[in-house]
């Protein structure tokens, strides 16, 4: 019997360097090539999507990134995977529709029509306020959420969420219904489970069942067969069996020491359920909220080593969460300093925030 293919934690982290843009020999000149290599951006916090793409860029100015969303479309926002707004390259996003936001969309209308229903509006009032919608936004050409509703009164009506409830809210039949419609292609915020992936596969293989599994949002036999027929091979991880592409089995050299700093929600911390071959267990109550959110993290050769936070003075402060050699002390604090630079004036505070941001920017 031919043994598996062995591919160890070191070799994982190797390639995280070099797929993931994160080693500064490996970084792109374009934020289409960041999004193409990382397949899809983490897009529930803006910033997020400007940050990580400026942490794998050699030279960025925000305007280009704006250019490819706003006028090029060559990046596209849209509802995919675990329900989660990402940034796509514009080709990728049938495949995304395809395998994954398409069967979300049929819940979500269904919810959408109960969360109607409870403000007393049957589905006849709402497809009225949907067909209004959609010719508002023909004539307009494009417009925000926030110009919708001036435009179609009906969207900015509020309905009570969990009532009674600690997390008690209001939300607007606007955003859910606005929601609804992107994720089934009616409109765009500006084929399929094997080649989604594979992409994936590319830049984050290898990987495990559950990794895949998360993801994506799918079920287990979803999975299971996406990887099938995408052709992944069966190897031996130091945590267990896990899947890599047939022609991506060798290994590949250590970079060059590296040092990065990556945003709340990057796609790179965020991009497998089993973490603990990056992320030490120990650090992730400084870094990961309630809700499972990772915040901004401070990494050390393919492990996150600490998070850091931008002060309301502009500095970026970072700390480490274990002991680092001065070597590390030294890039961490130059990839700070390059960070700062680049944000300028702007100032971001991350939308789901960690114990460690905000002790830091306390």
């Amino acid at each position: 019997m031919t043994a598996r293919p062995t591919i160890d934690d070191q070799q994982r982290r190797a390639r995280l360097a070099s797929r993931q843009l994160l080693a500064p020999a490996h970084r792109a000149d374009s934020p289409e090539q960041v999004v193409e290599a990382l397949v899809a951006l983490h897009a529930t916090d803006p910033a997020t999507v400007f940050l990580s793409v400026a942490a794998r860029l050699t030279r960025l100015e925000p305007a280009d990134l704006e250019r490819a969303l706003y006028q090029d479309e060559t990046l596209l926002r849209m509802h995919g995977m675990r329900h989660t707004l990402f940034v796509v390259p514009a080709d990728l996003a049938p495949v995304v529709y395809a395998s994954t936001t398409r069967k979300v969309a049929e819940k979500e209308r269904r919810g959408l029509l109960a969360f109607a229903a409870e403000g007393g509006f049957d589905a006849d009032w709402l497809a009225a306020v949907q067909r209004r919608t959609l010719a508002a936004l023909a004539e307009a050409g494009q417009a925000t959420g926030s110009q919708l509703g001036g435009l179609v009164p009906e969207l900015r009506e509020s309905i009570t969420v969990a009532v009674g409830k600690p997390y008690e809210a209001q939300q607007t039949i606007g955003v859910r219904l606005l929601r609804v419609l992107g994720m089934e292609n009616e409109i765009v915020r500006g084929q399929a489970q094997a080649e989604l992936t594979r992409r994936w596969l590319t830049t984050f293989g290898p990987a495990t069942t559950e990794d895949v599994r998360w993801w994506t949002g799918w079920g287990v036999r979803e999975a299971r067969a996406a990887l099938a027929a995408c052709g992944a091979v069966t190897v031996d991880l130091d945590c267990g069996p896990g899947h890599a592409l047939p022609d991506d089995l060798d290994p590949l050299p250590d970079p060059a020491p590296w040092a990065a700093l990556l945003p709340s929600l990057d796609p790179t911390p965020m991009g497998w359920q089993q973490r603990d071959w990056y992320l030490p267990a120990a650090h992730r109550t400084d870094l990961i909220d309630r809700s499972g959110n990772i915040g901004p993290t401070v990494w050390w050769n393919g492990r996150v080593v600490g998070g850091w936070a931008q002060h309301a003075d502009g500095r970026l402060r970072w700390e480490a969460l274990e002991p680092l050699p001065r070597e590390a002390t030294a890039a961490i604090d130059a990839e700070a300093d390059r960070l700062t630079r680049w944000l300028g004036p702007a100032r971001v505070t991350p939308r789901f925030r960690t114990p460690l941001e905000r002790r830091l920017t306390g």
